[in-house]
């Protein structure tokens, strides 16, 4: 019977019937310029005898989530056995190179008797690996396993996310944790994660509808929840470029209050700081205007005296809170007349000379001066006629 089968320069067969002759022809191809070689010669191998010492592991498989990954695999043996488990990098079987010796044990997996192995500590995020299980007894050792292969990113799994809620007023606050919590950086740096939000009334005696919303961020929020009411909301995570899902989140519920008195608190508040500014604006106020009044009184007096009173003129009104400036001083004289008989030449002496303010000065001459020259002027002229 012919069989095909795609093969890496170096790959392995399995499932060979023992104490049979195989025969083997190779084909080389250039996927990518659509080319096909010739066949090789023909090439036949006589297979051995089924060993019964000893069984290999079977039925390997893979459970990873949120990038850690287990192993596991089904023991045959009734007997104690101890496991070895190896892995290769993936590009390492595309080399035309023999890759048999370039298998490595996985860390912590070395010489196990359990049928899972932790091996989330060899992987990183690019390429892919395959994985196998070497079984032994004592000195004897078994045939390897089958190999897996595994594509982390593709392999993996995204668990759920975590829920927790909070009640603000009339708004209902969704809080996401990402899968894998905050050490999963692998998660939130190679996955392009969604939420998917479920939110529900849950009300005993009616069935509420079941409201959903998608968001890309970690914190989400639903609007006019009503007073006394019991909401429930459970979320799931999902990547589109990966196409994967993970399972809902728990059931997360919370009660809301029965009414919310937060407009009174906020008026309440209102009214109390507009009081303590009046408290303490008042007395400000009126300090300000009775310095503004004392300053206005004594720099800009509103009272000017009449422009008739005697010895003001148009000088300003002095305050009485000032220093009176010092008042000008006026020299006088008075003049006595003298008729000579010779000549009747008439003579002016210089007759007393003082000072006087110019208060006095101004009165005096107001008064008297004016009145004694006028009457010295008739007596000199009918002295003369």
């Amino acid at each position: 019977q012919l069989q095909s089968k795609k093969i890496f320069p170096v790959d392995t067969i399995e499932d060979l019937a023992p104490d049979s002759t195989y025969c083997f022809k190779v084909q080389a191809n250039l996927p990518m310029e659509a080319k096909q070689g010739l066949f090789s010669p023909i090439s036949c191998v006589q297979t051995t005898q089924k060993v019964n010492d000893l069984k290999c592991a079977t039925n390997l498989s893979v459970l990873a989530v949120n990038m850690k990954f287990q192993l596991l695999w089904k023991n045959q043996e009734n007997q104690e056995v101890t496991y070895n488990v190896q892995y290769l990098y993936g590009f390492q079987k595309q080399l035309n190179d023999d890759y048999s010796d370039k298998w490595r044990s996985v860390p912590g997996c070395e010489n196990i008797t359990s049928t899972c192995c932790n091996f989330s500590s060899i992987l990183t995020t690019n390429g892919f690996y395959y994985l196998r299980v070497q079984a032994s007894r004592g000195h004897n050792k078994s045939c390897l396993s089958k190999e897996i292969k595994v594509d982390p990113l593709r392999t993996n799994g995204i668990g759920p996310p975590g829920v927790r809620l909070d009640l603000s007023d009339t708004l209902l606050h969704i809080l996401i944790s990402p899968p894998g919590g905050a050490e999963a950086e692998a998660m939130r740096d190679n996955y392009d994660l969604s939420y998917r939000i479920l939110y529900w009334k849950n009300s005993s005696d009616k069935e509420e509808e079941v409201k959903q919303k998608e968001v890309k961020q970690t914190i989400a929020t639903v609007p006019d929840v009503s007073p006394s009411t019991l909401y429930c909301v459970k979320v799931q995570a999902f990547s589109g470029p990966y196409n994967k899902s993970s399972a809902y989140s728990q059931q997360e519920c919370i009660h809301t209050p029965a009414g919310s008195s937060l407009p009174l608190i906020i008026f309440g508040i209102f009214m109390g700081a507009l009081l303590m500014v009046l408290l303490v604006a008042t007395p400000l106020v009126f300090v300000l205007y009775h310095a503004y009044n004392k300053i206005k009184y004594v720099f800009f007096p509103s009272c000017q005296p009449p422009l008739n009173i005697e010895g003001f003129g148009a000088q300003p009104l002095s305050s009485p809170y000032l220093s009176a400036a010092e008042e000008p001083v006026e020299n006088c004289c008075v003049i006595e007349s003298v008729i000579t008989e010779e000549g009747n030449e008439i003579e002016f002496t210089d007759y007393k000379h003082s000072k006087h303010s110019s208060r006095d000065s101004g009165n005096y001459s107001n008064d008297n001066n004016s009145s004694g020259s006028k009457g010295s002027k008739e007596t000199l002229e009918k002295e003369i006629v």
